[in-house]
C-alpha cells in the first residue's frame, strides 16, 4: 500500500466516502486526489461541507476553533496543545497577511 500515512480507517472514512460522493474510486485510487486538480478541489469542498462539520462551525459562530474541533477533536481535549497553538498562530498570520480580522473563538 503506497499510502503508508493513511490507515485503512482513514482510507474508508475519507477517501472512500469522498469518492462515493463525488464520483471516483477513492478507496482503491486515493492518489487521484493528488493527481487530478478537479478531484482534489471537489474532495476539499466535500470534506469542508459534508464530512467534517467545518462549514457549520463557521456559520454557527464557533469560529476557527470550531474547525479545529471538527477536524481534530482530540487536540481540543488536551491531546496536543502544541498543535492547536501552531494552527491558531498560522491562521492569525494568514489573516494578518490578508488584512482581515481572525474573528472570535480562534482556539478550541
Amino acid at each position: 500500500l503506497p499510502w503508508t500515512w493513511a490507515s485503512p480507517v482513514e482510507l474508508e472514512l475519507h477517501y472512500g466516502a469522498a469518492g462515493k460522493s463525488i464520483g471516483f474510486d477513492g478507496l482503491n485510487n486515493p492518489e487521484k486526489v493528488g493527481q487530478d486538480s478537479t478531484i482534489s478541489f471537489k474532495t476539499a469542498v466535500w470534506f469542508w461541507m459534508k464530512n467534517s462539520n467545518c462549514h457549520s462551525a463557521i456559520t454557527s459562530g464557533q469560529g476557527f476553533g470550531g474547525t479545529i474541533k471538527a477536524i481534530n477533536s482530540m487536540e481540543c481535549n488536551g491531546g496536543n496543545s502544541g498543535e492547536v497553538s501552531s494552527r491558531v498562530n498560522y491562521y492569525k498570520k494568514i489573516c494578518s497577511q490578508l488584512g482581515v480580522a481572525p474573528g472570535a473563538n480562534v482556539s478550541c
